[in-house]
C-alpha cells in the first residue's frame, strides 16, 4: 500500500469515527432542555458544515492526480484540523 492510499484509509476511518461522535451529540441535544437545544443546534450545524467540508476534501483526494495530490492533501489537513477542533469545542459544551 502506498502512502496516499494509507492516508486516505486513515482519514476515512477518522471521518467515520467523528460522524459517530456527532450523532451522539445530536442524541444528547434531543434530550436537553429548550435553551440548551438551541445552543446545541447551532454547535451541531457548525460541526455538520465542517464535516461536509472534510468529506468533500476526502472526495477530492480520491480523484486527485499524483501531481495535485499534495496540494489537496494540505487543504484536507486543514479541514480535518477544523473538524477536530470543532468536535473538541462541542464536547466541552455538551458536558
Amino acid at each position: 500500500m502506498n502512502l496516499q492510499e494509507a492516508y486516505k484509509q486513515k482519514m476515512a476511518a477518522q471521518l467515520k469515527e467523528w460522524s459517530a461522535q456527532i450523532k451522539l451529540m445530536e442524541a444528547k441535544a434531543e434530550n436537553a432542555g429548550a435553551d440548551l437545544k438551541v445552543r446545541h443546534a447551532e454547535q451541531l450545524d457548525e460541526l455538520r458544515a465542517k464535516q461536509r467540508a472534510a468529506a468533500e476534501k476526502m472526495e477530492e483526494l480520491e480523484q486527485a492526480s499524483s501531481d495535485a495530490w499534495e496540494q489537496i492533501k494540505e487543504a484536507a489537513d486543514k479541514a480535518w484540523d477544523d473538524l477536530k477542533t470543532g468536535l473538541a469545542d462541542a464536547h466541552d459544551k455538551f458536558r
